[in-house]
């Protein structure tokens, strides 16, 4: 009788724990404490779920109808190591979300619609994140400030990998990752910036990967050829952009020349206008436009020519008009007395009919005969 009974007991143990594991899955996700895994895909979850197992260190919550995040939605997830949260439509992040989870290293927010971005929405106590997507997540440029602030407040010092491809940016704001020092890979990739410039890449001397693929840049200037040799280590993507190659692209296919062991795809780069240049290389741009200077000289050695003989015309009309001035001389003198003398008749003759119209003596005689 007593085995009897320890034996139901074990038994009420075992379903009570089996329970208890089958209970602490929250609904309409999927749970496997196998692989530290839960899933809640596509359910049209309006918020993080609760009762997430303490286990889980994969936890993908996708594809659902989330508007914001907080400090309350992830309690008791320590264990957390990555965190996918892509395609839920997600407006704001509060700031210490993710505060508690110490063992986080990567953080997906892509195709989501950042609206709202708080100062220090991405920091986590032991500063262990070392990838964030937010791949086609910012909502518009108000995002992309509140995110440079973010970067800024959120001690990402140890982040590795950022990605912010698609997401329509045009410029970056200045020293925007000035203070990711640790960082290895930019994704800039299928934006629409249309320079590089004011110190944006500074102080990333860790990177090791730069990709500025299908963007909107004709060229690069001198700062931003600058910037780019600031970062010794990086390779560096620069394929389907439209460069533009008329005068003044020089400098950047010469750079181009120099620097094709850190230009990864520099053989495959090509002019997309003017028309006559369509697919030509960039690295043979250098030597084929260099004729742009030597056009632009001759076209100021003609223009230099140009005024010489325009001043040598005008110097004879010149010299002309003296010579006639100075042949009539005798009649231009006659001339201007005559005129001279014309003038000073009619000054007198006004001059007397004014005297004649201020006399009273004379008003009073005209009115008198009036009478």
């Amino acid at each position: 009788f007593v085995s009897n009974m320890l034996d139901l007991m074990q038994r009420v143990v075992f379903c009570a724990l089996l329970g208890s594991v089958c209970a602490s899955c929250p609904p309409r996700c999927e749970c496997s404490e196998a692989a530290h895994t839960v899933k809640c895909v596509s359910k049209d979850l309006r918020g993080i779920p609760a009762g997430i197992p303490g286990y889980t260190r994969n936890l993908f919550i996708t594809g659902n109808q989330i508007s914001r995040i907080g400090p309350e939605s992830f309690r008791g997830l320590e264990n957390l190591t990555s965190l996918s949260l892509s395609n839920n439509r997600i407006s704001e992040v509060e700031s210490h979300t993710f505060l508690r989870l110490r063992s986080l290293r990567s953080l997906d927010l892509s195709n989501n619609q950042l609206a709202v971005i708080h100062p220090e929405a991405f920091t986590v106590l032991s500063q262990s994140l070392r990838e964030l997507n937010l791949s086609r997540a910012l909502y518009n440029y108000s995002s992309v400030k509140d995110l440079v602030t973010s970067l800024r407040w959120s001690s990402l010092g140890t982040l590795r990998g950022l990605d912010l491809s698609d997401n329509n940016l045009i410029f970056l704001p200045p020293r925007m990752f000035s203070h990711l020092n640790s960082l290895q890979r930019l994704q800039l990739s299928n934006n629409s910036l249309v320079a590089i410039q004011n110190s944006t890449l500074s102080d990333l001397e860790q990177l090791e990967e730069l990709d500025l693929t299908l963007n909107a840049l004709k060229t690069l200037s001198e700062e931003g050829l600058q910037e780019l040799d600031s970062l010794p280590r990086a390779a560096v993507l620069l394929g389907d952009n439209p460069f533009t190659c008329m005068c003044g692209i020089e400098p950047f296919a010469l750079w181009l020349n120099r620097s094709q062991d850190r230009i990864r795809d520099a053989e495959s780069l090509m002019c997309a206008f003017p028309a006559s240049m369509k697919n030509t290389s960039l690295l043979a741009v250098g030597s084929l436009t260099l004729g742009c200077y030597e056009r632009d000289a001759g076209a100021d050695l003609a223009l230099q020519t140009s005024y010489v003989f325009l001043g040598i015309v005008l110097g004879f009309i010149g010299l002309i008009f003296v010579l006639v001035l100075y042949l009539n001389r005798k009649g231009i003198k006659k001339r201007i007395y005559d005129m001279r003398d014309a003038c000073r008749e009619v000054w007198e003759g006004y001059h007397y009919r004014f005297e004649m119209d201020s006399d009273p003596r004379l008003s009073q005689v005209s009115t008198s005969a009036d009478v």
